[in-house]
Protein backbone atom coordinates (compact mmCIF):
# COMPACT_ATOMS: atom_id res chain seq x y z
CA UNK A 1 0.00 0.00 0.00
CA UNK A 2 0.89 3.48 -0.87
CA UNK A 3 1.02 6.03 1.82
CA UNK A 4 2.36 9.07 0.22
CA UNK A 5 2.72 10.94 -2.80
CA UNK A 6 6.90 10.95 -2.13
CA UNK A 7 6.60 7.36 -2.48
CA UNK A 8 4.87 7.48 -5.98
CA UNK A 9 8.48 8.79 -7.39
CA UNK A 10 7.00 12.57 -7.99
CA UNK A 11 9.21 15.22 -8.14
CA UNK A 12 10.27 17.96 -5.38
CA UNK A 13 8.30 20.68 -7.24
CA UNK A 14 5.26 18.32 -7.81
CA UNK A 15 5.35 17.14 -4.00
CA UNK A 16 5.52 20.75 -2.66
CA UNK A 17 2.35 21.85 -5.09
CA UNK A 18 0.49 18.86 -3.79
CA UNK A 19 1.05 19.63 -0.26
CA UNK A 20 0.51 22.84 -0.48
CA UNK A 21 -3.14 21.61 -1.55
CA UNK A 22 -3.42 20.11 1.24
CA UNK A 23 -3.21 16.33 -0.44
CA UNK A 24 -2.14 14.11 2.53
CA UNK A 25 -2.28 10.78 0.98
CA UNK A 26 -2.84 9.35 -1.98
CA UNK A 27 -6.52 7.91 -2.84
CA UNK A 28 -6.58 4.68 -4.09
CA UNK A 29 -7.14 5.45 -7.51
CA UNK A 30 -4.05 7.77 -7.74
CA UNK A 31 -2.30 5.38 -6.06
CA UNK A 32 -2.07 2.77 -8.76
CA UNK A 33 -2.75 4.70 -11.61
CA UNK A 34 0.57 7.17 -11.09
CA UNK A 35 2.80 4.61 -10.76
CA UNK A 36 1.40 3.10 -14.26
CA UNK A 37 1.56 6.14 -16.46
CA UNK A 38 4.96 6.90 -15.31
CA UNK A 39 6.20 4.07 -16.43
CA UNK A 40 4.20 4.56 -19.99
CA UNK A 41 1.57 1.99 -19.12
CA UNK A 42 -2.09 1.78 -21.25
CA UNK A 43 -4.29 2.01 -18.09
CA UNK A 44 -8.26 1.88 -18.28
CA UNK A 45 -9.40 3.03 -15.22
CA UNK A 46 -12.94 2.37 -13.79
CA UNK A 47 -14.10 4.56 -11.00
CA UNK A 48 -16.59 7.29 -10.10
CA UNK A 49 -16.22 10.52 -10.06
CA UNK A 50 -15.25 11.97 -6.34
CA UNK A 51 -12.61 9.41 -6.39
CA UNK A 52 -9.38 11.77 -7.27
CA UNK A 53 -9.17 10.44 -10.85
CA UNK A 54 -7.56 14.02 -12.35
CA UNK A 55 -4.76 14.12 -10.08
CA UNK A 56 -4.37 10.20 -10.92
CA UNK A 57 -4.08 11.32 -14.74
CA UNK A 58 -2.76 15.32 -14.27
CA UNK A 59 0.66 14.53 -12.21
CA UNK A 60 1.95 11.76 -14.13
CA UNK A 61 1.78 14.00 -17.54
CA UNK A 62 2.91 16.92 -15.97
CA UNK A 63 6.37 14.86 -14.49
CA UNK A 64 6.88 13.79 -18.13
CA UNK A 65 5.91 16.97 -20.15
CA UNK A 66 9.48 18.33 -21.61
CA UNK A 67 9.58 22.12 -20.36
CA UNK A 68 12.03 23.15 -23.59
CA UNK A 69 8.95 21.54 -26.02
CA UNK A 70 6.01 23.99 -26.96
CA UNK A 71 4.01 22.10 -28.98
CA UNK A 72 1.33 20.12 -27.45
CA UNK A 73 2.26 16.61 -25.50
CA UNK A 74 -0.98 15.90 -23.86
CA UNK A 75 -4.46 15.42 -24.90
CA UNK A 76 -7.24 15.56 -22.60
CA UNK A 77 -10.50 14.87 -23.84
CA UNK A 78 -14.02 15.61 -21.68
CA UNK A 79 -17.23 15.04 -22.32
CA UNK A 80 -18.53 18.91 -20.98
CA UNK A 81 -16.95 22.50 -21.49
CA UNK A 82 -17.61 22.56 -17.61
CA UNK A 83 -15.05 19.70 -16.90
CA UNK A 84 -12.79 20.94 -19.36
CA UNK A 85 -12.57 23.92 -17.25
CA UNK A 86 -12.06 22.26 -14.09
CA UNK A 87 -9.15 20.08 -15.46
CA UNK A 88 -7.55 22.72 -16.72
CA UNK A 89 -7.99 24.53 -13.27
CA UNK A 90 -6.30 21.43 -11.87
CA UNK A 91 -3.35 20.85 -14.19
CA UNK A 92 -2.61 24.50 -13.12
CA UNK A 93 -2.76 23.89 -9.40
CA UNK A 94 -0.67 20.95 -9.42
CA UNK A 95 2.08 22.64 -12.35
CA UNK A 96 2.27 25.43 -9.70
CA UNK A 97 6.11 24.69 -9.37
CA UNK A 98 6.48 23.84 -13.44
CA UNK A 99 6.06 25.94 -16.06
CA UNK A 100 3.31 24.25 -18.14
CA UNK A 101 0.97 26.02 -20.30
CA UNK A 102 -2.51 24.55 -20.24
CA UNK A 103 -5.40 25.37 -22.29
CA UNK A 104 -9.06 24.66 -22.07
CA UNK A 105 -10.96 24.82 -25.64
CA UNK A 106 -14.61 24.02 -26.07
CA UNK A 107 -17.49 25.45 -27.41
CA UNK A 108 -19.52 28.86 -26.62
CA UNK A 109 -15.87 30.71 -26.60
CA UNK A 110 -14.81 33.13 -29.10
CA UNK A 111 -12.52 30.25 -30.98
CA UNK A 112 -9.92 33.45 -31.90
CA UNK A 113 -8.62 33.51 -28.23
CA UNK A 114 -7.76 29.81 -28.96
CA UNK A 115 -6.37 30.51 -32.04
CA UNK A 116 -3.96 32.61 -30.30
CA UNK A 117 -2.74 30.45 -27.64
CA UNK A 118 -2.35 27.51 -29.71
CA UNK A 119 -0.08 29.76 -32.28
CA UNK A 120 2.00 30.34 -29.10
CA UNK A 121 2.21 27.38 -28.43
CA UNK A 122 0.29 24.84 -25.82
CA UNK A 123 1.73 21.44 -23.81
CA UNK A 124 -1.72 20.16 -22.28
CA UNK A 125 -4.89 20.80 -24.11
CA UNK A 126 -8.32 19.95 -22.57
CA UNK A 127 -11.55 20.44 -24.31
CA UNK A 128 -14.23 18.67 -25.56
CA UNK A 129 -14.54 16.10 -28.97
CA UNK A 130 -16.23 19.00 -30.99
CA UNK A 131 -13.69 21.84 -30.74
CA UNK A 132 -10.97 20.08 -30.96
CA UNK A 133 -12.20 18.40 -34.03
CA UNK A 134 -13.01 21.97 -35.20
CA UNK A 135 -9.63 22.53 -34.60
CA UNK A 136 -8.14 20.01 -36.79
CA UNK A 137 -9.94 20.54 -39.17
CA UNK A 138 -8.45 24.52 -39.30
CA UNK A 139 -5.19 22.92 -39.07
CA UNK A 140 -4.82 24.99 -36.17
CA UNK A 141 -4.02 21.90 -33.54
CA UNK A 142 -1.21 19.45 -34.53
CA UNK A 143 -1.99 16.76 -32.55
CA UNK A 144 1.69 14.76 -33.97
CA UNK A 145 3.86 15.74 -31.15
CA UNK A 146 1.27 14.32 -29.13
CA UNK A 147 2.69 11.36 -26.35
CA UNK A 148 -0.43 11.40 -23.85
CA UNK A 149 -4.13 11.05 -24.10
CA UNK A 150 -6.54 10.78 -21.84
CA UNK A 151 -10.02 10.41 -22.29
CA UNK A 152 -12.08 10.99 -18.83
CA UNK A 153 -15.39 10.25 -18.58
CA UNK A 154 -15.78 7.96 -21.34
CA UNK A 155 -19.39 6.62 -20.81
CA UNK A 156 -20.77 10.05 -20.39
CA UNK A 157 -18.79 10.62 -23.94
CA UNK A 158 -20.65 7.63 -25.37
CA UNK A 159 -23.77 8.65 -23.83
CA UNK A 160 -23.47 12.04 -25.59
CA UNK A 161 -22.88 10.87 -29.30
CA UNK A 162 -18.91 11.59 -29.02
CA UNK A 163 -17.54 8.02 -29.92
CA UNK A 164 -17.20 8.52 -33.55
CA UNK A 165 -15.01 12.15 -32.70
CA UNK A 166 -12.77 10.79 -30.38
CA UNK A 167 -12.20 7.67 -33.13
CA UNK A 168 -11.30 10.24 -35.74
CA UNK A 169 -9.42 12.31 -32.89
CA UNK A 170 -7.52 9.08 -31.65
CA UNK A 171 -6.38 8.23 -35.18
CA UNK A 172 -4.75 12.02 -35.38
CA UNK A 173 -2.08 10.97 -32.99
CA UNK A 174 0.55 8.83 -33.21
CA UNK A 175 0.15 5.00 -32.71
CA UNK A 176 3.23 5.26 -30.17
CA UNK A 177 1.35 7.28 -27.73
CA UNK A 178 0.37 6.21 -24.63
CA UNK A 179 -3.61 6.52 -23.61
CA UNK A 180 -5.39 6.48 -20.08
CA UNK A 181 -9.44 5.65 -20.13
CA UNK A 182 -11.56 6.64 -17.01
CA UNK A 183 -15.12 5.65 -16.90
CA UNK A 184 -17.63 4.98 -14.07
CA UNK A 185 -19.06 2.28 -16.25
CA UNK A 186 -17.57 -0.12 -18.96
CA UNK A 187 -20.43 -0.49 -21.50
CA UNK A 188 -19.41 -2.78 -24.66
CA UNK A 189 -18.95 0.44 -27.04
CA UNK A 190 -16.26 1.91 -24.23
CA UNK A 191 -14.47 -1.51 -23.84
CA UNK A 192 -14.41 -2.12 -27.92
CA UNK A 193 -12.65 1.38 -28.01
CA UNK A 194 -9.88 0.03 -25.68
CA UNK A 195 -9.23 -2.91 -28.24
CA UNK A 196 -8.95 -0.78 -30.56
CA UNK A 197 -6.77 2.33 -29.85
CA UNK A 198 -4.73 0.72 -26.49
CA UNK A 199 -2.03 -1.34 -26.33
CA UNK A 200 -1.91 -4.27 -23.06
CA UNK A 201 -3.67 -2.04 -21.04
CA UNK A 202 -3.57 -2.53 -17.86
CA UNK A 203 -7.00 -3.08 -15.92
CA UNK A 204 -7.85 -1.01 -12.65
CA UNK A 205 -10.96 -0.56 -10.63
CA UNK A 206 -11.88 1.21 -7.65
CA UNK A 207 -14.96 1.30 -5.81
CA UNK A 208 -16.19 4.68 -4.09
CA UNK A 209 -15.66 4.20 -0.59
CA UNK A 210 -18.92 5.02 1.97
CA UNK A 211 -18.13 7.87 3.61
CA UNK A 212 -19.94 8.47 6.90
CA UNK A 213 -21.03 12.77 8.03
CA UNK A 214 -24.10 11.41 9.08
CA UNK A 215 -24.00 13.38 12.78
CA UNK A 216 -24.54 16.59 10.04
CA UNK A 217 -27.77 18.12 8.33
CA UNK A 218 -27.03 17.86 4.96
CA UNK A 219 -29.55 19.17 2.72
CA UNK A 220 -29.23 20.74 -1.39
CA UNK A 221 -30.50 23.12 -3.56
CA UNK A 222 -31.27 23.04 -7.26
CA UNK A 223 -30.39 26.72 -8.76
CA UNK A 224 -29.94 28.16 -11.60
CA UNK A 225 -26.09 29.14 -12.49
CA UNK A 226 -27.38 32.84 -12.77
CA UNK A 227 -29.38 32.84 -9.68
CA UNK A 228 -26.67 31.38 -7.38
CA UNK A 229 -25.83 34.62 -5.50
CA UNK A 230 -29.70 35.57 -4.92
CA UNK A 231 -30.56 31.82 -3.85
CA UNK A 232 -27.16 32.42 -1.36
CA UNK A 233 -28.29 35.78 -0.14
CA UNK A 234 -32.13 34.40 0.50
CA UNK A 235 -30.76 31.23 1.90
CA UNK A 236 -28.36 33.57 4.44
CA UNK A 237 -31.24 35.54 5.10
CA UNK A 238 -33.57 32.10 6.15
CA UNK A 239 -30.98 30.33 8.20
CA UNK A 240 -28.94 32.95 10.06
CA UNK A 241 -26.21 31.31 11.06
CA UNK A 242 -23.89 32.22 13.62
CA UNK A 243 -21.03 31.47 11.73
CA UNK A 244 -20.41 29.83 8.25
CA UNK A 245 -17.64 28.95 6.11
CA UNK A 246 -18.85 29.03 2.04
CA UNK A 247 -17.00 27.34 -0.24
CA UNK A 248 -15.72 28.42 -3.43
CA UNK A 249 -13.56 26.55 -6.48
CA UNK A 250 -11.42 28.88 -7.13
CA UNK A 251 -9.65 31.60 -5.78
CA UNK A 252 -11.13 34.22 -8.22
CA UNK A 253 -14.99 33.11 -7.19
CA UNK A 254 -13.77 33.63 -3.56
CA UNK A 255 -12.97 37.45 -3.97
CA UNK A 256 -15.45 37.98 -6.33
CA UNK A 257 -18.50 36.23 -3.90
CA UNK A 258 -16.98 38.49 -0.92
CA UNK A 259 -16.86 41.32 -2.51
CA UNK A 260 -20.81 40.63 -3.68
CA UNK A 261 -21.41 39.59 -0.37
CA UNK A 262 -20.20 42.63 1.37
CA UNK A 263 -21.99 44.78 -0.90
CA UNK A 264 -25.19 43.38 0.82
CA UNK A 265 -24.28 44.61 3.90
CA UNK A 266 -23.41 40.74 5.30
CA UNK A 267 -20.35 40.44 7.41
CA UNK A 268 -18.01 38.44 5.48
CA UNK A 269 -14.11 37.83 4.58
CA UNK A 270 -12.01 35.99 2.30
CA UNK A 271 -9.34 33.06 2.74
CA UNK A 272 -7.17 32.26 -0.36
CA UNK A 273 -3.86 30.66 -0.73
CA UNK A 274 -2.85 34.01 -2.02
CA UNK A 275 -2.77 35.40 1.26
CA UNK A 276 0.34 35.50 3.99
CA UNK A 277 0.26 34.18 7.32
CA UNK A 278 -0.25 37.58 8.83
CA UNK A 279 -3.59 38.14 6.84
CA UNK A 280 -4.64 34.83 7.18
CA UNK A 281 -4.37 35.27 11.37
CA UNK A 282 -6.27 38.24 11.19
CA UNK A 283 -8.80 36.48 8.96
CA UNK A 284 -9.36 33.93 11.39
CA UNK A 285 -8.99 36.02 14.44
CA UNK A 286 -12.02 37.82 13.36
CA UNK A 287 -13.98 34.68 12.62
CA UNK A 288 -12.98 32.75 15.62
CA UNK A 289 -13.85 36.00 17.91
CA UNK A 290 -17.38 36.39 15.95
CA UNK A 291 -16.45 39.70 14.39
CA UNK A 292 -17.84 38.41 11.16
CA UNK A 293 -20.12 35.93 10.22
CA UNK A 294 -19.06 34.46 7.21
CA UNK A 295 -15.94 32.79 5.96
CA UNK A 296 -15.56 32.78 2.08
CA UNK A 297 -12.57 30.29 1.53
CA UNK A 298 -10.82 27.68 -1.20
CA UNK A 299 -10.62 23.99 -0.39
CA UNK A 300 -6.65 24.52 0.38
CA UNK A 301 -7.43 27.58 2.17
CA UNK A 302 -9.85 25.82 4.44
CA UNK A 303 -7.52 22.66 5.42
CA UNK A 304 -6.57 22.42 8.53
CA UNK A 305 -9.51 25.26 10.26
CA UNK A 306 -10.57 24.38 13.45
CA UNK A 307 -13.11 26.05 14.61
CA UNK A 308 -15.82 24.78 17.08
CA UNK A 309 -18.61 27.42 16.78
CA UNK A 310 -19.28 26.71 12.72
CA UNK A 311 -23.20 26.58 13.07
CA UNK A 312 -23.48 25.91 9.08
CA UNK A 313 -21.07 25.03 5.52
CA UNK A 314 -22.12 26.03 2.38
CA UNK A 315 -21.03 24.39 -1.24
CA UNK A 316 -21.22 27.78 -3.12
CA UNK A 317 -19.24 25.73 -5.89
CA UNK A 318 -19.66 21.81 -5.38
CA UNK A 319 -15.71 20.29 -4.84
CA UNK A 320 -14.58 17.89 -7.49
CA UNK A 321 -13.60 14.99 -4.90
CA UNK A 322 -15.81 13.12 -2.58
CA UNK A 323 -13.06 13.66 -0.31
CA UNK A 324 -13.06 17.51 -0.60
CA UNK A 325 -16.91 17.03 0.35
CA UNK A 326 -16.27 15.32 3.27
CA UNK A 327 -13.34 17.69 4.44
CA UNK A 328 -15.97 20.70 3.64
CA UNK A 329 -18.91 19.63 5.58
CA UNK A 330 -16.98 18.19 8.44
CA UNK A 331 -15.76 21.87 9.16
CA UNK A 332 -19.45 22.06 10.88
CA UNK A 333 -20.78 19.80 13.36
CA UNK A 334 -17.48 19.82 15.75
CA UNK A 335 -17.31 19.41 19.50
CA UNK A 336 -20.91 17.85 19.54
CA UNK A 337 -22.51 20.40 18.48
CA UNK A 338 -24.97 20.43 15.61
CA UNK A 339 -24.10 21.04 12.13
CA UNK A 340 -25.88 21.95 8.44
CA UNK A 341 -24.01 21.33 5.64
CA UNK A 342 -25.61 23.36 2.42
CA UNK A 343 -25.28 22.55 -1.53
CA UNK A 344 -26.07 25.01 -4.50
CA UNK A 345 -26.15 22.46 -7.31
CA UNK A 346 -26.74 23.95 -10.41
CA UNK A 347 -28.11 21.29 -13.39
CA UNK A 348 -24.79 20.75 -14.87
CA UNK A 349 -23.67 19.43 -11.85
CA UNK A 350 -25.85 16.93 -11.20
CA UNK A 351 -24.01 14.20 -12.81
CA UNK A 352 -21.39 14.77 -10.34
CA UNK A 353 -23.64 16.00 -6.89
CA UNK A 354 -25.38 12.09 -7.81
CA UNK A 355 -21.69 10.57 -7.58
CA UNK A 356 -21.08 12.45 -4.00
CA UNK A 357 -24.77 11.58 -2.88
CA UNK A 358 -23.91 7.67 -3.84
CA UNK A 359 -20.53 7.84 -2.30
CA UNK A 360 -21.96 9.91 0.91
CA UNK A 361 -23.41 7.51 3.73
CA UNK A 362 -26.74 9.50 5.43
CA UNK A 363 -29.52 11.84 3.78
CA UNK A 364 -29.12 14.23 2.00
CA UNK A 365 -32.38 16.02 1.62
CA UNK A 366 -33.55 18.38 -1.14
CA UNK A 367 -35.21 21.51 -0.36
CA UNK A 368 -37.88 23.80 -1.59
CA UNK A 369 -36.04 27.04 -2.47
CA UNK A 370 -37.30 29.69 0.42
CA UNK A 371 -39.71 32.03 -0.41
CA UNK A 372 -40.02 35.94 0.43
CA UNK A 373 -42.61 34.76 3.39
CA UNK A 374 -40.77 32.14 4.21
CA UNK A 375 -37.57 34.32 5.44
CA UNK A 376 -40.90 36.57 7.45
CA UNK A 377 -42.03 34.21 9.11
CA UNK A 378 -38.74 32.96 10.32
CA UNK A 379 -37.30 35.84 11.26
CA UNK A 380 -40.05 36.86 13.24
CA UNK A 381 -39.97 33.34 15.24
CA UNK A 382 -36.39 33.94 15.98
CA UNK A 383 -37.38 37.88 17.23
CA UNK A 384 -40.05 36.27 19.58
CA UNK A 385 -37.45 34.26 20.98
CA UNK A 386 -35.35 36.83 21.04
CA UNK A 387 -38.12 38.92 22.97
CA UNK A 388 -38.95 35.70 25.21
CA UNK A 389 -34.75 35.35 26.67
CA UNK A 390 -34.81 38.85 26.90
CA UNK A 391 -37.88 38.98 29.82
CA UNK A 392 -36.07 35.99 31.02
CA UNK A 393 -32.80 38.26 31.89
CA UNK A 394 -34.71 40.82 33.16
CA UNK A 395 -32.97 43.73 33.87
CA UNK A 396 -36.22 46.02 32.13
CA UNK A 397 -37.00 48.45 34.63
CA UNK A 398 -35.82 51.59 32.48
CA UNK A 399 -37.93 50.14 29.78
CA UNK A 400 -40.89 49.14 32.02
CA UNK A 401 -41.11 53.04 33.20
CA UNK A 402 -41.52 54.17 29.62
CA UNK A 403 -43.91 51.45 28.50
CA UNK A 404 -45.72 53.10 31.59
CA UNK A 405 -45.87 56.54 30.61
CA UNK A 406 -46.63 55.68 26.61
CA UNK A 407 -49.21 53.04 27.96
CA UNK A 408 -51.87 56.28 29.37
CA UNK A 409 -51.66 57.49 25.39
CA UNK A 410 -51.89 54.04 23.27
CA UNK A 411 -52.86 50.02 24.32
CA UNK A 412 -50.10 47.90 24.84
CA UNK A 413 -50.66 45.81 21.76
CA UNK A 414 -49.94 49.20 19.72
CA UNK A 415 -47.20 50.35 21.66
CA UNK A 416 -45.86 46.68 21.18
CA UNK A 417 -46.49 46.32 17.56
CA UNK A 418 -44.96 49.82 16.86
CA UNK A 419 -41.74 48.53 18.50
CA UNK A 420 -41.09 45.69 16.64
CA UNK A 421 -41.67 47.80 13.73
CA UNK A 422 -39.44 49.72 14.26
CA UNK A 423 -36.51 46.68 15.28
CA UNK A 424 -37.75 44.40 12.12
CA UNK A 425 -38.40 47.20 9.70
CA UNK A 426 -41.27 46.99 6.72
CA UNK A 427 -40.94 43.41 5.60
CA UNK A 428 -40.34 43.01 1.78
CA UNK A 429 -43.48 42.77 -0.88
CA UNK A 430 -43.78 38.70 -1.15
CA UNK A 431 -45.72 39.29 -4.31
CA UNK A 432 -42.07 40.53 -6.14
CA UNK A 433 -40.43 37.07 -5.12
CA UNK A 434 -38.32 36.51 -8.35
CA UNK A 435 -36.54 33.38 -7.58
CA UNK A 436 -37.78 29.88 -8.89
CA UNK A 437 -36.36 26.73 -9.03
CA UNK A 438 -34.41 26.11 -11.81
CA UNK A 439 -36.08 24.63 -14.89
CA UNK A 440 -39.10 25.74 -13.24
CA UNK A 441 -42.13 25.93 -16.12
CA UNK A 442 -43.62 29.50 -15.97
CA UNK A 443 -47.05 29.14 -14.36
CA UNK A 444 -49.65 29.49 -17.39
CA UNK A 445 -51.63 33.31 -16.80
CA UNK A 446 -48.67 34.55 -14.89
CA UNK A 447 -47.92 38.09 -15.35
CA UNK A 448 -45.21 39.31 -17.38
CA UNK A 449 -43.56 42.43 -16.29
CA UNK A 450 -43.93 45.11 -18.74
CA UNK A 451 -41.81 45.48 -21.86
CA UNK A 452 -39.73 48.73 -22.08
CA UNK A 453 -40.54 50.40 -25.60
CA UNK A 454 -37.81 51.76 -27.65
CA UNK A 455 -38.31 55.42 -25.91
CA UNK A 456 -37.84 54.44 -22.65
CA UNK A 457 -34.90 54.89 -20.42
CA UNK A 458 -35.87 53.33 -16.97
CA UNK A 459 -38.97 51.56 -15.59
CA UNK A 460 -40.52 52.98 -12.67
CA UNK A 461 -39.92 51.62 -8.99
CA UNK A 462 -40.78 48.94 -7.73
CA UNK A 463 -44.05 48.66 -5.46
CA UNK A 464 -43.38 49.83 -1.85
CA UNK A 465 -40.04 51.37 -3.37
CA UNK A 466 -38.92 54.77 -3.72
CA UNK A 467 -36.15 56.26 -5.97
CA UNK A 468 -33.88 58.88 -4.95
CA UNK A 469 -31.43 60.77 -7.28
CA UNK A 470 -27.95 61.38 -6.19
CA UNK A 471 -25.51 63.65 -8.31
CA UNK A 472 -22.78 61.43 -8.93
CA UNK A 473 -22.58 58.92 -11.59
CA UNK A 474 -20.17 56.78 -13.94
CA UNK A 475 -17.65 59.81 -15.03
CA UNK A 476 -17.19 60.30 -10.91
CA UNK A 477 -16.25 56.73 -11.03
CA UNK A 478 -18.77 55.11 -9.22
CA UNK A 479 -20.09 51.71 -9.31
CA UNK A 480 -23.26 49.75 -7.50
CA UNK A 481 -21.20 49.10 -4.65
CA UNK A 482 -20.53 52.36 -3.87
CA UNK A 483 -23.89 53.02 -3.73
CA UNK A 484 -24.73 50.10 -1.80
CA UNK A 485 -22.10 50.23 0.52
CA UNK A 486 -22.60 54.43 1.29
CA UNK A 487 -26.51 52.98 2.06
CA UNK A 488 -25.95 50.16 4.31
CA UNK A 489 -23.08 51.38 6.04
CA UNK A 490 -24.55 55.32 6.85
CA UNK A 491 -28.10 54.60 6.87
CA UNK A 492 -27.64 51.43 8.34
CA UNK A 493 -29.97 49.39 6.15
CA UNK A 494 -29.14 45.64 4.63
CA UNK A 495 -27.59 45.91 1.43
CA UNK A 496 -30.60 43.39 0.86
CA UNK A 497 -32.82 45.64 0.98
CA UNK A 498 -31.80 48.23 -1.68
CA UNK A 499 -33.39 47.73 -5.03
CA UNK A 500 -32.74 48.49 -8.69
CA UNK A 501 -29.42 50.64 -8.80
CA UNK A 502 -28.81 52.88 -12.31
CA UNK A 503 -25.70 54.41 -13.19
CA UNK A 504 -25.80 57.34 -15.70
CA UNK A 505 -22.78 59.62 -17.14
CA UNK A 506 -23.43 62.08 -13.93
CA UNK A 507 -26.15 61.15 -11.61
CA UNK A 508 -27.05 57.78 -10.45
CA UNK A 509 -31.08 56.34 -9.63
CA UNK A 510 -31.02 53.93 -6.78
CA UNK A 511 -34.60 52.20 -5.43
CA UNK A 512 -34.61 51.77 -1.32
CA UNK A 513 -37.78 50.77 0.82
CA UNK A 514 -40.35 53.69 1.02
CA UNK A 515 -40.39 54.24 4.71
CA UNK A 516 -36.63 54.31 4.35
CA UNK A 517 -36.08 56.63 1.87
CA UNK A 518 -36.28 60.08 4.27
CA UNK A 519 -33.57 57.94 6.88
CA UNK A 520 -31.23 57.64 3.88
CA UNK A 521 -31.67 61.28 2.51
CA UNK A 522 -30.58 62.12 5.72
CA UNK A 523 -27.90 59.98 6.72
CA UNK A 524 -26.13 60.69 3.40
CA UNK A 525 -25.72 64.69 3.38
CA UNK A 526 -22.22 64.44 4.88
CA UNK A 527 -21.55 61.53 3.04
CA UNK A 528 -18.68 61.20 0.01
CA UNK A 529 -18.73 58.39 -2.52
CA UNK A 530 -15.31 58.00 -4.68
CA UNK A 531 -14.20 61.07 -3.06
CA UNK A 532 -17.41 63.40 -4.19
CA UNK A 533 -19.28 65.01 -1.44
CA UNK A 534 -23.17 64.09 -3.21
CA UNK A 535 -26.55 65.52 -2.65
CA UNK A 536 -29.47 63.00 -2.62
CA UNK A 537 -33.11 63.81 -3.16
CA UNK A 538 -36.39 62.11 -4.19
CA UNK A 539 -36.24 61.71 -8.07
CA UNK A 540 -38.50 63.28 -10.58
CA UNK A 541 -39.74 61.88 -13.96
CA UNK A 542 -37.20 63.54 -16.50
CA UNK A 543 -38.87 63.53 -20.15
CA UNK A 544 -36.87 64.32 -23.07
CA UNK A 545 -33.22 64.12 -21.82
CA UNK A 546 -30.64 61.67 -23.57
CA UNK A 547 -29.04 59.67 -20.98
CA UNK A 548 -26.63 57.65 -21.72
CA UNK A 549 -26.95 54.45 -19.29
CA UNK A 550 -23.78 52.24 -18.49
Amino acid sequence: MVSSFAELGLSEPTLKAVTELGYEEPTPIQAQTIQLMLEGVDVIAQAQTGTGKTAAFALPIIEKLDPKVRATQALVLTPTRELAVQVAEAFQSYSKYHRVSVLPVYGGQPIERQLRALERGVQVVVGTPGRILDHIRRKTLQLAPVRTVILDEADEMLNMGFIEDIETILKETSETRQTALFSATMPAPIAALARRYMHDAKRITVAAEQKTVSQIRQIYYEVGKRDKLEVLTRILDYETPTAAIVFCRTKLEVDSLGQRLTARAFAAETLHGDLNQVQRDRVMARFRSGQMELLIATDVAARGLDVEHVSHVINYDLPLELESYVHRIGRTGRAGRSGTAISLVTPRERRLWDAIQRTTSGSIQRMRLPTIGDVITRRRERFKETLRETIAEQGLEPYVIMAEELGEEYSPTDLAAAAFKLLLGAAPDETEDKLAEPDEPEKSGAKRPPKRRKDDNRMGPEHGMTRLYIDVGREEGVRPGDIVGAIANEADIPGRSIGSIEIYDHFSLVDVPSNQAQQVINALKATRIRNHKITVTLAKAEKGQNRKKR
